[in-house]
């Protein structure tokens, strides 16, 4: 099946009137011991051009934390706290767990939702923005994972994405003040804070919304602690990939000492474009940019991530109901409206892969 074929049949199965009967919760995946690291890096990097001495180097960090990921740790806390959630609301529906990269993989849990019958789930991506590699990609991984099941896989409606959701809001507003309560009161009006996301290429986030959305979602944070746009700003980290090759930028580490550099004696550094505490917040942030404070006498305060907040917990819940009933109450804060249910054809595209040249 082709790509432009296969996104359509993805249309035509969104516009059915048959209704939802399981839950699928779309993850990135993680290892859970040193002996799970390579394998998964190696399904990580399947096909991207990244050098094998970079993955050894990647490596080194999830043996710093003896191989485990808490990723996955995660997606099971989260299920545990959407099902008390669902229930609570007569939701009785199933909740199913795929991953993109290591166990459970996606084909493995689609084989088993079909061979108990079911038809048609709704898909919880990890994820609260727009680009290749946080939605189109995921969307890919579920088609090859259908197409990877004898007979017939269930059909998965992917859940809109969430970055203006109020209650998302509210959950890294949350995290974000109790960050700020760590900060000697005297001090707290003057603290910055830093927001972190995956720094992606420029050749994929020019073709998406990946940095509109985490900036709407930085300053509705931002504006409901009463933080003006001068004691804010928003950063990358984890670039990966040929150092020729432009990324987003600034980097979290440079930011920091350009923050020592203008005085600032407090930072948060909040990783907002993630859900959960990944491998690249446990070491990229807790890690790195805290031996770069340390270095330069800079004051960090790490916030947590959304994890199992419950209004995050709620908001997921709610963008369920939403769609089992297809209702026209979409709730969405800020200058932009909720975002569509169903992707565009041409939403979020790839990157274009540039070879390496070849040295003469």
């Amino acid at each position: 099946m082709s790509q432009q074929a296969s996104e359509n049949l993805a249309f035509q199965q969104s516009s059915t009137t048959e209704a939802y009967d399981s839950i699928l919760l779309i993850s990135f995946g993680g290892p859970e011991g040193r002996e799970d690291v390579i394998p998964f890096l190696e399904n990580v990097l399947r096909g991207r051009p990244v050098p094998r001495e970079r993955m050894l180097e990647v490596a080194e960090h999830y043996y710093h934390f003896d191989g485990i990921s808490p990723i996955n740790g995660h997606c099971r806390e989260l299920i545990a706290a959407l099902r008390q959630e669902l229930d609570a609301r007569g939701v009785t529906l199933p909740i199913y767990w795929g991953n993109r990269n290591w166990k459970p993989m996606l084909p493995d849990t689609l084989r088993e939702m079909a061979t108990k019958g079911l038809r048609r789930a709704v898909g919880v991506v990890m994820a609260a923005y727009s680009s290749y590699s946080s939605c189109r990609q995921y969307r890919e991984n579920v088609q090859q994972a259908q197409a990877a099941v004898e007979g017939t896989a269930p059909q998965v409606d992917k859940l809109r994405v969430f970055y203006n959701h109020p209650l998302f809001i509210s959950a890294s507003r949350e995290r974000v003040r109790a960050a700020l309560e760590q900060i000697p009161e005297a001090r707290r009006s003057q603290t910055h804070i830093a927001y972190s996301a995956h720094s992606i290429p420029l050749s994929m986030a020019n073709q998406c919304d990946y940095v509109k959305q985490l900036m709407e979602s930085c300053r509705l944070v931002s504006e409901s602690l009463g933080i003006g746009p001068e004691r804010w700003k928003l950063v990358y980290q984890s670039r990966s990939g040929r150092p020729e090759d432009p990324w987003l930028d600034p980097d979290v580490n440079d930011h920091l000492k350009s923050l020592k550099t203008a005085g600032v004696t407090d930072v948060v550094v909040m990783p907002i474009g993630f859900l959960s505490d990944h491998m690249e917040v446990l070491f990229d942030l807790d890690e790195e940019a805290r031996e770069t404070c340390q270095q330069i006498g800079l004051n960090m305060v790490r916030s947590g991530t959304v994890g199992v907040h419950p209004d995050f917990v709620r908001m997921i819940a709610d963008l369920i109901q939403e769609r089992m009933a297809k209702s026209p109450d979409r709730p969405a804060i800020g200058q932009y409206p909720a975002s569509h249910d169903v992707c565009p054809v041409d939403c979020c595209p790839a990157p274009v892969m540039r070879r390496p040249v070849p040295p003469t």
